[in-house]
């Protein structure tokens, strides 16, 4: 198997807000910009890239694996600028972590409402 994940484009109300959003969140790499986009860099070469679409747009789920140490200090992020989340994606623990699959996970909403999901450990 040689595929393995390069981009995304994730639609954006505000690129630039929601690069700076990610950039902190994730401990993103700043990368050169073109065009319409605002990119960012994560673990293994993978490029975010915000920009705005032409059309309305559905919100998505993004979901990043963080290490523990790093899961701290996003979870440091989100309550200290206090962002609503959730320790479940139907969003009926509000203000909590779970710790399931062996790790810890929380969901919250990006600034343009994508939900997004931290873990520490992966489903498989």
């Amino acid at each position: 198997m040689t595929a393995r994940f390069n981009h995304t484009i994730i639609a954006s109300t505000d690129p630039a807000e929601m690069a700076a959003f990610y950039r902190a969140l994730l401990e993103a790499d700043d990368v050169p910009s073109w065009g319409p986009f605002v990119n960012i860099q994560i673990a293994d070469g993978v490029l975010l890239q915000f920009a705005a679409p032409p059309i309305d747009f559905p919100p998505q789920h993004y979901a990043y694996l963080l290490d523990d140490a790093h899961f701290d200090r996003a979870y440091e992020q989100i309550t200290g600028q206090g962002r609503d989340h959730w320790a479940d994606p139907q969003r009926t623990r509000p203000g909590e972590i779970n710790s399931e699959h062996g790790g810890q996970g929380v969901y919250l909403l990006d600034p343009t409402g994508h939900f997004l999901e931290l873990i520490t450990r992966p489903y498989l």
